[in-house]
Formats: C-alpha cells, sequence, structure tokens
C-alpha cells in the first residue's frame, strides 16, 4: 500500500495520522472543561437541579474523551526520537523545555484535580469542588497555552540562536514563547475549541428534543450551545481576519496557498472563491473569483498589490491545492457555525426555539463539524509551513531521522490498524452515552425512574400505593 512512498512522506502520513485523531480530544475537552465549570457554578448559584443533572451527565463524557486525548498524544512524542530524531535535536534545547512545562505545570494541574471534579463533591464539599472544577478548566487552556507556543515558534521563530552544531538555543524566552503569530493563534484554537464544545452540545440537545420536546435537561443545553455559538462564532471570524493578517506578514508563501495566487496581482488581487489548483502551470483552472476582494480583505483596499507564489522558489512552495481547499472548508464551516447561531437567534426571539423540526436537525447534522473545522485549521496551518519544519530556517527533508521507508510503513500500517479499532471503540463509547437523556425528572413519574447520567430517583410509597420520588 505504501511502497511507492518516500520515508519522508511516510513519516509525514503517520504524524498527520496520529496529530488527527489527537487533536479532536483535546478540541472537545477544552470547551467541555469550561462548560463544565459554568455548569457547575449555575448550579451553585441557583439550585437549579438541571444545571446539577447536566454537570452529572457531560463529566462522564469529559473523563473519557479526556482519556483518549491523553492517550493518543503519548504516541507523538515518541515519533519525535524515532521518525524525526534530528529535527529533535537541532530544536530540543527551545521545544524541550516548552514540552515539560506544559506538562509540570497544565497537565498535572488537569491530572491533579481531575479526580475531585468527578468524584469528590460529598468528600470535599462544593466550594473546593467547584474550585477543583475551575482548576481542570484552568489546565486544559495552560495545556493549550503551552502547545500552542510550541507550534507557533515552530512557524514564527523567534528569540533564538543557532549554535556551532546547528542546534537553535534559547537567547530569549519571553520572545520564544510570545513568538509574534501565538497571541493570535492561542486565540483562534481556543475559539475553536470553544464552537466545537457548543455543537457537540448543542447537536445532543438537539437529538433529545427531536425524541421528546418537553425534556428540560435537553432545553436548557441546546438553549445554552446556541448562545454560545451566536456569541462566539463572529468573534472567531474576527479573530480569524486577524490571524490572516499576522500569517501574511509572517508566512506569505502560505496566504498566497490559501488564497491561490499564483501570480503576483499589481492593482488589486481578486478572491478566488473556487477553483482547481494546478501547480504544475501554475493557475487555478475554473477559477470563480470576485475582483479586487483579496486586496480588501488582506491590505483593506481594493487596489492593494498583492505578491504571487511566482515571486518565490518553486522548491519553496508548500502543496497549493491541500492548503487551498482545507482553508475553504474551514472558512465554510466557521460562516455555517454563524449562520445556525443566527437561525436560533431569529427562532429564540419569535418563541419557538423549541418547536418544529428543521432547526434541531441542523444542529445535529452540524454537530460533529466542529472537529472537521478544527482539522481543516491544522491542515492549512501544517501543510501551508511546507517544506519547513522551522519556517524557513529548518526544511522537513533536513528533519527526518535516518530510518527505511519500510520500517515507517510498518508502523504506519500498525498505527492505523491499531487506532481505528482502539479509538473507533472509544468513539462508539462516547456517541452511546450521548445517545442517553441527560435527565427525565421534569416529565413526571409515569416515565419511568432516571437512569441515564448516574441519577436513580429513590422512590418511595403514598397512602395510595403510588410510586413517587
Amino acid at each position: 500500500m505504501f511502497e511507492n512512498l518516500s520515508a519522508e512522506m511516510l513519516a509525514r502520513v503517520q504524524f498527520a495520522f496520529t496529530i488527527s485523531f489527537h487533536i479532536i480530544f483535546p478540541a472537545f475537552s477544552i470547551g467541555l472543561a469550561s462548560y463544565l465549570a459554568v455548569l457547575n457554578a449555575l448550579w451553585l448559584k441557583t439550585n437549579d437541579e438541571i444545571y446539577l443533572t447536566l454537570f452529572n451527565y457531560w463529566k462522564k463524557i469529559f473523563a473519557v474523551a479526556f482519556g483518549m486525548g491523553v492517550v493518543s498524544g503519548i504516541v507523538m512524542s515518541y515519533q519525535f526520537g524515532t521518525n524525526w530524531s534530528v529535527f529533535a535535536d537541532k530544536t530540543g534545547p527551545i521545544l524541550g523545555p516548552l514540552m515539560a512545562y506544559e506538562v509540570l505545570s497544565a497537565f498535572f494541574l488537569e491530572a491533579g484535580f481531575l479526580g475531585i471534579m468527578l468524584f469528590g463533591r460529598e468528600r470535599v464539599g462544593n466550594g473546593l469542588h467547584m474550585f477543583a472544577t475551575a482548576m481542570v478548566a484552568f489546565g486544559t487552556l495552560m495545556s493549550a497555552t503551552w502547545i500552542l507556543s510550541v507550534n507557533s515558534w515552530m512557524q514564527t521563530p523567534a528569540g533564538y540562536s543557532i549554535n556551532d552544531i546547528g542546534q537553535f538555543v534559547p537567547e530569549d524566552w519571553w520572545l520564544i514563547v510570545f513568538n509574534p503569530s501565538f497571541p493570535y493563534r492561542l486565540v483562534h484554537m481556543v475559539l475553536a475549541a470553544y464552537l466545537t464544545t457548543a455543537l457537540v452540545v448543542g447537536g445532543v440537545g438537539a437529538l433529545h428534543i427531536l425524541r421528546n420536546r418537553k425534556d428540560a435537561s435537553a432545553r436548557r443545553m441546546f438553549s445554552m450551545a446556541m448562545w454560545m455559538l451566536v456569541l462566539v462564532a463572529p468573534i472567531q471570524i474576527f479573530a480569524g481576519d486577524l490571524h490572516g493578517l499576522n500569517t501574511l506578514e509572517h508566512q506569505p508563501a502560505k496566504v498566497m496557498a490559501m488564497e491561490g495566487h499564483f501570480e503576483s496581482h499589481p492593482d488589486g488581487a481578486p478572491l478566488i472563491l473556487f477553483g482547481m489548483p494546478n501547480s504544475k502551470e501554475q493557475r487555478v483552472d475554473y477559477a470563480i473569483e470576485i475582483p479586487k476582494l483579496s486586496s480588501l480583505i488582506l491590505k483593506h483596499d481594493l487596489n492593494a498589490p498583492l505578491a504571487g507564489l511566482d515571486t518565490i522558489p518553486k522548491a519553496d512552495h508548500p502543496p497549493v491545492a491541500i492548503v487551498f481547499w482545507s482553508f475553504r472548508v474551514m472558512v465554510g464551516l466557521g460562516f455555517a457555525m454563524l449562520g445556525l447561531g443566527i437561525w436560533s437567534l431569529w427562532r429564540r426571539f419569535r418563541g419557538t426555539l423549541y418547536e418544529g423540526a428543521w432547526l434541531q436537525r441542523a444542529a445535529i447534522v452540524m454537530g460533529p463539524m466542529g472537529f472537521v473545522a478544527v482539522l481543516a485549521g491544522w491542515v492549512t496551518t501544517e501543510v501551508g509551513r511546507q517544506p519547513f519544519t522551522v519556517y524557513g530556517l529548518l526544511r522537513t527533508s533536513d528533519s527526518l531521522a535516518p530510518i527505511a521507508a519500510p520500517a515507517v510503513a510498518a508502523s504506519l500500517t500498525a498505527f492505523i490498524i491499531v487506532y481505528f479499532f482502539v479509538f473507533g471503540a472509544g468513539t462508539f463509547y462516547l456517541l452511546r452515552m450521548m445517545n442517553k437523556p441527560a435527565g427525565t425528572a421534569h416529565l413526571g413519574l409515569r416515565d419511568g425512574p432516571i437512569r441515564s447520567a448516574g441519577i436513580t430517583p429513590v422512590m418511595q410509597s403514598n397512602s395510595d400505593n403510588q410510586p413517587k420520588a
């Protein structure tokens, strides 16, 4: 299956495969941890049992997703020593400490308070339990901060020097951590995680509303998710625009590939909506474009000149077709999220948020689209950085360990088999958990006891020998 691929391409495919599995779990757990903190705080403030029901429901899902994220992340670190040992050697003095800080601060914070959040409410009291829940949420954000700092430094390296043996060594840790692209990429990723979680919560709520429109827990989670879309999706689009401007400044080739600009445009560049990038002929075939709109977006001037890939050596071009299409998937889904939020806002003002079926069906369809958007964004970022691992300084071809293609092919095959079996089973289990309603206490006793989310009402008998909670 992989006999015609080089060791470098196989190693790249292997890392792309493992990180694609890994990133969907942190993207979910970052947002879900914050959602749990909000639910717990609202329950403590209002004493509304629906918030407690939702907290107990989603904390179990969080525990499984968190565990799958940890397991899938461990594998990637080993690949630095096996497939990418030259990269690890050259960047280790900078990236090694940053990765260690993530483990020593963020991961230990999450792991240390996770058990209290999951099992400790009755043992430590509501106050300390709330603190533990907040620390888990804070830990997930800190983890994202360190990881994004590492990746951003590879995109926009700063604060370093190169020693006599070709290693990147730190000169200014402040510049290394807070490199030029880091603030934009951190905000963009955290907002993406919140949107991803909102879509999942909204999709689950919509599913149970369609099954039972009087399900108060489903209605509450659906309402909260739609508010999140309304508030965060516009901010994300604005943050994405700022991130694009930063990328144009520091990684112009990536933006050229995203826009499909093979040629320079001295009098204003068009926005190519769709087309078929043709790297061999250096053009976009069948292009559907809006004249000068790309210059307006990127330079805020219709007639601003924009350079194209014809100004960059062909050996330094990223794979244009992949970057071009992944960028459009990400942007298209971002506007779809905004559209769903506006639709829900219109229905909310009309007092029909839970009526009809089309809004709920759309929310179910959009449920997994946050993960797709995150993956598309990471493909745009990582493939757009090629052919470098450290942008402009260290080529991917010079980062590879001295390994043979058959060895990488064998490990890649093993990864594919094991990942689809293990994480396929884990994902199936998560979906089964989401398929169960969060609670049915509001429906009355005729609907039977609450069994989902580990909640079972205490049944008593009244004088008429009828059960009541």
